[in-house]
């Protein structure tokens, strides 16, 4: 049903590959629009974002150790660390999928 097509990244003129799976996958999460940056460059730019973003110190919920979060902590709410959050995650996806 797709076909590889060649696409030209906006960012360093590159011609990229925009493989027949990806299609795919971009209609079975419902994105309409095709990607317009090469992999090489989405990555820069989302370490680029990532790299300006102010952190936040706050206490894991499950564990009492440090969390890291991109916004300001909310008093009465639980914060997870990366590990803890993880856990959580997992534990949901497995439950969902029973």
């Amino acid at each position: 049903m797709y076909e590889d097509k060649i696409l030209r990244c906006k960012d360093c003129g590159n011609e990229f590959v925009f493989t027949a799976g990806e299609q795919e996958f971009y209609a079975e999460k419902g994105f309409v629009n095709e990607p317009q940056r090469c992999k090489d460059c989405r990555i820069a730019r989302k370490n680029a974002i990532r790299a300006n973003r102010e952190m936040h110190t706050t206490v894991c919920a499950d564990c009492g150790g440090e969390a890291k979060i991109p916004f300001k902590p909310m008093e009465g709410k639980d914060y997870y660390c990366s590990e803890c959050f993880a856990k959580r995650k997992e534990a949901e996806e497995a439950a969902q999928a029973e």
